[in-house]
């Protein structure tokens, strides 16, 4: 966030010599009003929205990369595309959001983690094509700036920039009174990366005898969290303060839900240069099915085993409570696997090696065999 829009121009603002705000004229005939109207009755603050910026400003330069040229406040950030490493550089692009998880931040007026959760978003989708994200925009949409908390906000996703090893370039923040509420705000990011052309990943590389290696996730990460405030918050009447035993270490629910997202960029980016891999799926929105088919040609299946892992216990917590079917639960979160790796059966032991020295919790989940492109779901989970 390195600018706020909707700010009048520089010379369009109605002040005189002295910076005093002037009486609105229509004519020398006319009798002069007493006050004008401002952007603030308006209830858009651009000093606010300079304040938030000017409190960034030191966590946006920690992302900062080689490649990147000139400072914050510029009208476009600048990133010189270092073509002599690429034969064929090809650029990738991803965009997102955080989702309802923010309104559980706005509940518990906590702020400093969405942001992460809005670049691990983006920069997992980046990568698994083979593509280094490069660099991040981000948006934010408020009913008020208020500078400290925009700056939580900008802090996170500078934190989750620096965690994935890209540039936050510039971004947005733009005030809506009227649209929402004073307390509300929605956040969105456009990432870009680059990866070789020929070692772009693509579901033609995944082969029969392949191993599905799978990465843990931290928990609910960004989706599903409409069913999530249904089902616990709402019919479940569930309070966020609540302290759930079964989450260790005296943890609330509210503690859970706003935990942040993996990012694994670098830890997939090393994996790739270490191990022949074949395929990675970002699992968000979909699961595990709706995910993993998504990098599987029509000549094959996954199989993934259930009982390789155990889920997080809000997974249970959710579907207790809720009375949720096995397949609701399967298409709509990620059962505590954030992330897939496809490898070849060679280097399996590597690969697993590879994340393992990363400190990811990793395990082979499954394997790749002769079908038609569909994810087969066996076995049951580890349960108590």
């Amino acid at each position: 966030m390195t600018h706020v829009s909707e700010r009048s121009g520089a010379g369009s603002s109605p002040t005189g010599a002295g910076g005093d705000r002037q009486p609105w004229s229509a004519g020398s005939g006319r009798t002069q009003r007493k006050r004008s109207v401002s952007y603030a009755d308006a209830g858009v603050s651009i000093e606010a929205g300079d304040r938030a910026v000017e409190l960034l400003k030191s966590k946006v330069r920690e992302t900062r990369r080689p490649e990147v040229m000139g400072d914050l406040g510029g009208f476009a950030g600048l990133f010189r595309l270092d073509t002599k490493k690429y034969k064929s550089p090809i650029l990738a692009s991803s965009t997102d959001g955080v989702g309802t998880k923010l309104v559980i931040a706005q509940q518990l007026d906590i702020h400093d983690t969405v942001g992460i959760d809005l670049v691990a978003m983006v920069v997992d989708d980046l990568v698994a094509c083979g593509a280094e994200p490069l660099f991040l925009l981000d948006y934010i949409a408020t009913g008020e700036v208020v500078p400290d908390k925009v700056a939580e906000i900008g802090a996170g996703i500078a934190d989750g920039c620096r965690y994935a090893g890209c540039a936050l370039l510039g971004g947005e923040t733009a005030e809506h009174p009227g649209v929402l509420r004073p307390d509300e705000y929605d956040i969105s990011a456009t990432g870009v990366g680059v990866v070789e052309e020929s070692d772009i990943l693509r579901p033609e590389r995944v082969e029969v005898g392949d191993v599905v290696i799978a990465m843990r996730s931290s928990g609910l990460h960004s989706n599903g969290y409409s069913l999530v405030r249904h089902v616990l918050l709402g019919a479940g009447r569930m309070r966020l303060d609540v302290v759930i035993e079964d989450f260790g270490r005296q943890r609330t629910l509210g503690e859970e839900l706003l935990t942040p997202t993996k990012i694994y960029a670098q830890d997939c980016l090393k994996l790739i240069a270490e191990a022949e891999v074949r395929a990675l799926a970002h699992v968000t929105g979909g699961g595990i099915p709706g995910n993993l088919v998504r990098v599987l040609p029509e000549n094959v299946d996954a199989v993934v085993n259930r009982s390789t892992w155990k889920p997080q216990p809000i997974f249970d917590l959710i579907q207790s409570k809720g009375r949720i079917e096995d397949p609701e639960m399967e298409a709509t979160f990620n059962m505590g696997v954030g992330m897939f790796a496809i490898v070849s059966a060679e280097d399996a032991d590597r690969a697993l090696a590879t994340l393992t020295g990363r400190g990811v919790d990793a395990w082979q989940a499954g394997e790749i065999i002769e079908g038609s492109g569909n994810v087969q779901m066996v076995g049951q989970h580890t349960r108590g």
